[in-house]
């Protein structure tokens, strides 16, 4: 038998994003947001409030990049989403991160996230601002021959809305457009 239980804004899993940009005076801030989203194939929507100093870089710069949090990065990744750049300027320092300017937007790239998107804004909604994803890098040693991700090697982590737990993402269970097919006959 199921039981109701009280509407969230959220389904599970839902993605560790890490999303950094430049500081006016050019210090990295980075944010762990997991209300985000695919909107369409080349596009992401952060729902994020105009109070975060990320959203203001982003309309500042015009850009961002966005990385996906990892098991290896749990306390890093969790750390950058309980403190507020607003209130702690040397926030990305205390992290123990690195970061390298990115070739293709005017946002950081931080080095230890296996995948990172790259991001140029495209507006905001009342719900949350969307930007285009303009380039994908990802470490090579992460990489199959045919350029698709092992994801089952890389430890992405989700975020649990309803128990507040972070969960790694990656047994793969089953082939997208494939398992289906049995049904076909």
């Amino acid at each position: 038998m199921k039981k109701s239980l009280k509407p969230i804004s959220g389904i599970f899993p839902m993605p560790v994003l890490m999303i950094a940009t430049y500081n006016e005076d050019g210090s990295v801030d980075v944010m762990n947001a997991a209300w985000g989203m695919a909107q369409s194939m080349k596009e992401l929507k952060l729902c994020l409030t105009e109070s975060h100093k990320t959203v203001k870089n982003i309309k500042r710069t015009g850009y961002c990049t966005v990385a996906l949090g990892t098991k290896n990065l749990v306390a890093e990744s969790d750390y950058l989403g309980l403190v507020s750049a607003n209130n702690i300027d040397d926030k990305f320092e205390k992290s123990g991160l690195h970061a390298v300017k990115s070739e293709n937007v005017d946002a950081p790239i931080i080095e230890e996230y296996p995948i990172c998107m790259e991001c140029k804004l495209e507006g905001f909604e009342d719900d949350g601002t969307l930007v285009e994803v303009v380039n994908i890098l990802a470490e090579e040693k992460y990489l199959n021959e045919d350029g698709t991700i092992k994801l089952d090697e890389m430890g992405i982590i989700s975020y649990d809305p309803y128990g507040h737990g972070y969960y790694v993402v990656g047994e793969k269970v089953g082939q997208a457009f494939s398992e289906g097919k049995k049904f076909m006959n």
